[in-house]
C-alpha cells in the first residue's frame, strides 16, 4: 500500500489536471503524459493564479515520475492553493474521505475538529472586518498583452499614481511584473507605462478586499518594430529605412541613454538615428526602447539604450 502522503500527492495531481482543463480543455488527463508546451502552459497558469514557479526539471522529477517521497511542503502548499485550497494540510483534510483506509478513527475526532474550524472562521471574519474598517487593503494588478493575452513582465514598466491636489507618485512593480497596492483609499487612478505598450490610465473604485485584476495593454507597434530592426540582420536596408522614415517625425528628439559608469546620454536627429540603425558600419545592435512619445501618428521623442553583449 502506498504511503499516505504519496496517495494525497496522486490526488493532488488529479486536481491539478482538473484545474488546468478549465483553461486548456484539450490537455491530457494523465499529468505524466504532459510534455513540451503542456508543461509551459502549466508554468504560465501556475504563475498567473498563485504567482509561483516550478522548473521543467522539477516537473519531470515529481509530476511525471513515481517517487517514494513527496516534494517540499512549501511547494505542496502553493500547488494546493493552485487547486483552491489554503495549503497542503487543508488539501489533505478536504480529501481524506477519498481514501477509505484513512477514514478509520476520523469520525470520533470530527466534532473537535469542527469546533476548531468554527473558531478559526470566526477569527477570520473578525479579522476581515477589522482590515476593512481600520487597516490597509491589498490589491494586485497584473498586466497582459491585449492581443496575445500573455503576461507582461518587463521590469521597466512604470506606475504613476495620480492624486487630487498632489504631485504624481511613482511606484515600483514587483520583480515578476505585478503592481501590488496597499491602501486605505476608496478609489485609485494611475497611469501604467511599459516600453513596448501604449500607456493607459486606470481608474478603480476600491470596495473589495484582497482583489486581483488583470489589465490588458495594447502594443506600441512602432517601438516593437524598432527593437526588431536592431536585433536582426539587415537584408533590405532601403525598405527598412523607408519604414523608419514613415514612423519617426522629421523633428524628433532621439536620446541614447547609457548605463551607470558611462557618459550620460547622446542625442540623435532622425537621419542620424536611421543611419545608425540600418548601416552595418555604424549599427546600433540590440537596443532596448525605454520611452516613446507621439505627435499625431509619428514618434516625436524616443529614448533607448543599447544592451551590452553577454
Amino acid at each position: 500500500m502506498k504511503d499516505r502522503d504519496i496517495q494525497y500527492l496522486d490526488k493532488l495531481k488529479e486536481e491539478i489536471v482538473a484545474t488546468m482543463k478549465q483553461s486548456y480543455p484539450g490537455i491530457d488527463s494523465d499529468v505524466s503524459a504532459w510534455k513540451g508546451q503542456d508543461i509551459v502552459n502549466f508554468q504560465e497558469d501556475l504563475l498567473d493564479k498563485v504567482s509561483e514557479h516550478i522548473s521543467e526539471k522539477w516537473f519531470y522529477t515529481h509530476m511525471k515520475s513515481e517517487n517514494d517521497s513527496v516534494p517540499r511542503v512549501d511547494v505542496l502548499n502553493f500547488l494546493s492553493r493552485y487547486v483552491g485550497c489554503k495549503d497542503w494540510n487543508d488539501f489533505k483534510y478536504r480529501n481524506k474521505d477519498h481514501f477509505p483506509e484513512l477514514v478509520e478513527g476520523v469520525t470520533s475526532g470530527r466534532l473537535k475538529q469542527w469546533h476548531k474550524i468554527s473558531g478559526l472562521l470566526l477569527l477570520l471574519i473578525l479579522a476581515i472586518v477589522l482590515v476593512k474598517t481600520l487597516g490597509n487593503r491589498s490589491y494586485n494588478f497584473s498586466f497582459a498583452d491585449a492581443y496575445t493575452k500573455r503576461r507582461i513582465r518587463d521590469t521597466l514598466t512604470e506606475i504613476i499614481i495620480l492624486k487630487e491636489n498632489e504631485s504624481p507618485l511613482y511606484m515600483k512593480i514587483e520583480p515578476y511584473g505585478d503592481f501590488l497596492l496597499k491602501t486605505k483609499m476608496k478609489n485609485v487612478k494611475f497611469i501604467v507605462k511599459a516600453p513596448y505598450y501604449k500607456p493607459d490610465t486606470i481608474t478603480r473604485i476600491l470596495d473589495k478586499i484582497d482583489v486581483s485584476e488583470k489589465i490588458y495593454l495594447y502594443p506600441n507597434d512602432f517601438a516593437m518594430m524598432i527593437n526588431y530592426f536592431s536585433s536582426t540582420n539587415v537584408k533590405d536596408w532601403k525598405r527598412r529605412r523607408s519604414n523608419l522614415d514613415r514612423m519617426i517625425s522629421d523633428s524628433a528628439y532621439i536620446y541614447q541613454v547609457f548605463d551607470v559608469g558611462q557618459a550620460g546620454m547622446e542625442l540623435y536627429n532622425k537621419n542620424e538615428f536611421i543611419d545608425k540603425l540600418t548601416m552595418p558600419v555604424n549599427s546600433l545592435k540590440n537596443i532596448e526602447i525605454m520611452e516613446t512619445v507621439y505627435s499625431g501618428k509619428k514618434i516625436s521623442v524616443l529614448r533607448f539604450r543599447q544592451k551590452s553583449e553577454e
